[in-house]
């Protein structure tokens, strides 16, 4: 793919130019996002934001920043939207910082997407702090380098008792009920009574009028590895909540937390879909040994909704230089994924049966989103030039051939993929490193890119840290619908932030919807046509489920969780979320401690409901 010229005008954040809009461009379907070198701190814009100057395929002036190809309507000399990122520190920035461990000034685009993790950080204590649930660290776009930097450190604070067998499974304390069994996991339900203090507390004590019910708390009863464990999930099936940890999958009920199955391991778990099938299979990927640098090969079905296993499946294990890499699961219709740096494959989610091979020749895929439609990241031939080339598009479930492939510019890369239907993905460039987000039609042309403005956005990306593998989805902070991609923007501690509606056919901002209060508000998928959020709690206001109507407006809020509860429901690191039948599941995305008595301390889950 040829270089951009050396003579693109001074410009701001845009995306690749629609091959159909005009002459002088390169001769490829689409090009990446390039965002600028921003002059200064960010200013907050006033209404929508501009968009960037200057034909595809021109890089900018001595002085001026890097910029987008421009959209049609925008006019030379308009300053540019959005700016460049500063990538996270190797440890838990708190929310609003913005250091720069590369020697530069933050950028307004307000860094790469925050991807909550482990990598090189202390073992976090139980327990919370202000903003510890909104943490950062590296994005898995990171320069190899740095990734391997990161891993080695990892290894230093890592290790030493990773094969111990949990003791007992997670239990939950809750309050009796008649005619309901005695759960096997420390729930507390609460009827008033008590005084918020000491581990059988009254969570209910200090409810208002108004306020939700807190239908438990479960605290953590399995003997981890001296680095803890990652969760995945939650996830509601129907009226049990699902999330699994080390070498179980746990089912819980809904109303109570009571225990309801468990599927244990051989071997510590270490891949999981974003979300199971619409019937709710799930498959589950575990280590193939006890031993250290042991592969994520090992697959295991469940049935989430009775919690019965099913197949057993291993992957054919990985080859040549990168076959150190693991693999990342994902699942679309009937099909589940298993790709890794130098392997994809196929298999029916039914019986485990094999379906295909990713390609071995052209653009191989290395990861793949879910969902309604299955989506491919692919390295490509770089050709002569020796900068990587990526692609991504959408394939066959069935028989894993693609539908369509869009490359993009050399030296750009895949990073996310916030919405397979639309797609709308996040690409970065390492050096210089820029970020930005496109679109793309159902036929696989440019739809548009996201222009953000002066905003700073930071969507989520928590979960497990893969290294040499990429985990495509389980951003939250985005979402999407057929015309419109909503993006929270991301701003200090105790300032409101907002939700930024863009227009998909345009890239160009729509509305703004506030959060209420001073707090956080989290996009975390669409409920039928609005944007079902989360409102993050603070040591003095609790948590909130909200929508906001395609139109924008504030949030509407469903259920508002208890003021007396919001520092527990603030403490949970890393945490992850599932709302349904009308309940609110908050886990923590990574158990650990510094000491085994702590360990049991730590507080797992939380559920809320009317």
């Amino acid at each position: 793919m040829s270089q951009p010229p050396s003579n693109q005008p001074p410009g701001g954040f845009g995306a690749p130019q629609d091959p159909n809009q005009s002459p002088g461009q390169s001769p490829q379907q689409g090009q990446p996002p390039v965002p600028p070198v921003p002059p200064g701190p960010p200013t907050p814009p006033q209404g929508p934001p501009p968009a960037a100057p200057g034909p595809y395929g021109q890089a900018p002036q001595p002085g001026a920043g890097y910029g987008y190809p421009q959209q049609p309507g925008q006019q030379p000399g308009q300053p540019g939207p959005y700016g460049q990122p500063v990538p996270p520190p190797y440890g838990y920035p708190q929310q609003g910082q913005q250091p720069g461990p590369y020697g530069q000034q933050p950028g307004p685009y307000g860094g790469y997407p925050t991807q909550p993790g482990y990598p090189g950080a202390p073992t976090p204590p139980p327990g919370g702090g202000p903003g510890k649930n909104r943490t950062a660290l590296v994005a898995g776009v990171a320069a190899a380098a740095v990734l391997i930097a990161a891993v080695t450190t990892w290894a230093v604070v890592g290790g030493g008792d990773d094969e111990k067998d949990p003791v007992a499974r997670p239990t939950a304390t809750a309050a009796p009920t008649s005619g309901a069994p005695k759960p096997s996991e420390s729930v507390d339900e609460g009827d008033g009574s008590g005084d918020g203090r000491n581990g059988e507390e009254d969570l209910n004590a200090g409810r208002q009028d108004g306020e939700a019910k807190v239908n438990w708390l479960t605290k953590n009863t399995v003997d981890l590895p001296r680095n803890g464990a990652d969760v995945k999930g939650p996830w509601i099936v129907g009226d049990t909540v699902v999330k699994a940890m080390y070498k179980s999958v746990e089912g819980y009920d809904l109303t109570t937390g009571a225990v309801k199955w468990t599927v244990p391991l051989p071997f510590q778990l270490c891949a999981a879909p974003t979300e199971p099938s619409a019937n709710g299979i799930m498959v589950f990927g575990y280590e193939e040994s006890a031993k250290d640098g042991a592969k994520c090969t090992e697959l295991q079905q469940i049935d989430l909704k009775t919690g019965k296993p099913g197949w057993k499946k291993a992957v054919p294990k990985a080859t040549g230089f990168f076959a150190f890499s693991d693999n990342t699961l994902a699942i679309s219709g009937n099909t589940v994924t298993a790709a890794g740096s130098s392997s994809a494959y196929g298999f029916s989610l039914t019986d485990g049966r094999q379906l295909f091979t990713g390609p071995t020749t052209g653009c191989k895929p290395f990861a793949y989103a879910g969902g309604k439609k299955l989506v491919a990241a692919m390295n490509c031939s770089s050709g002569s030039g020796g900068k990587k080339v990526q692609a991504v598009g959408e394939v066959d479930p069935d028989t894993g051939k693609p539908k369509f492939t869009f490359q993009l510019e050399a030296g750009w890369e895949v990073d996310k993929v916030y919405s397979v239907d639309p797609l709308v993905v996040s690409a970065t460039q390492r050096e210089p490193k820029k970020w930005g987000i496109f679109s793309l039609r159902a036929d696989g042309k440019l739809r548009s890119n996201i222009q953000g403005g002066t905003d700073k956005f930071a969507p989520s990306c928590g979960g497990s840290f893969v290294i040499f593998g990429k985990n495509l989805q389980g951003c939250t902070g985005v979402a999407a619908d057929a015309n419109t991609f909503y993006m929270a923007t991301e701003t200090g501690y105790g300032k409101a932030n907002e939700v930024v509606a863009f227009d998909l056919n345009n890239g160009k901002a729509k509305w703004r919807s506030k959060a209420p209060g001073e707090q956080t508000v989290v996009p975390l998928r669409m409920e039928g046509s609005e944007v079902l959020t989360y409102v993050k709690s603070s040591y003095n206001k609790g948590g909130a489920v909200a929508t906001i109507a395609p139109t924008g407006g504030a949030p509407k809020i469903l259920l508002q969780h208890p003021a007396s509860t919001a520092e527990i429901e603030n403490s949970f690191y890393s945490a992850g979320y599932a709302y349904g039948n009308g309940a609110f599941v908050v886990a923590s995305g990574r158990v650990s401690a510094t000491n085994d008595k702590e360990e049991k301390l730590v507080k797992t889950m939380m559920a809320f409901s009317k």
